[in-house]
């Protein structure tokens, strides 16, 4: 369904809001970032774990998993984000709606060829920012798994393994 604008958008965050659905963009500082959609190895691993973290949050009534493409708002401004895996706890679930609107507990980018940086420099550095307690990356091609907890206000490299990350928020090992 086609929107009529009714005025011009007079924010960054009202531009994002007006893109149509479906859209693979990211809002960062203030700033969109746009994507080409994923390759198949970067999607059936999104499933996968997707999958295994859903399983184990829905039997222990942990919270919640999400998958992209879904909105995070992290502020209302100028930070919109759609991380591949998205997991609010159940303390928190007042965040989750059509889109969430504050910070996830536990974020999980897959590495896309070319983005290597955008999600271990750029996202990282925004999800430190927000507080987001686990950040997951994840190499489709080489199955390296790289999870950050934060710690006071920074992350640390907890995990760097191959075909595992073992989940320091969920006290669980995920196998992929």
């Amino acid at each position: 369904m086609q929107k009529t604008v009714e005025r011009p958008p007079r924010t960054i965050m009202e531009v994002y809001k007006m893109l149509p659905e479906g859209t693979l963009a990211e809002l960062i500082n203030g700033n969109i970032f746009m994507s080409p959609s994923p390759v198949r190895k970067h999607q059936r691993l999104i499933l996968k774990l997707a999958s295994l973290m859903d399983q184990f949050v829905e039997k222990g009534d942990l919270g919640e998993v999400n998958v992209a493409p879904y909105d995070v708002y992290l502020d209302e401004t100028e930070n919109a984000v759609q991380p591949d895996i998205v997991f609010v706890a159940k303390a928190n679930i007042s965040i989750l709606g059509d889109t969430v609107h504050g910070v996830p507990d536990l974020l999980v980018e897959v590495l896309s060829p070319g983005n290597k940086s955008y999600d271990l420099e750029t996202k990282k550095q925004l999800y430190e920012r927000f507080g987001v307690r686990e950040y997951w990356v994840l190499d489709p091609i080489t199955r390296q798994a790289i999870g950050y907890a934060l710690l006071g206000s920074k992350f640390v490299e907890f995990s760097n393994e191959a075909g595992r990350v073992a989940s320091r928020l969920l006290n669980h090992t995920f196998e992929f």
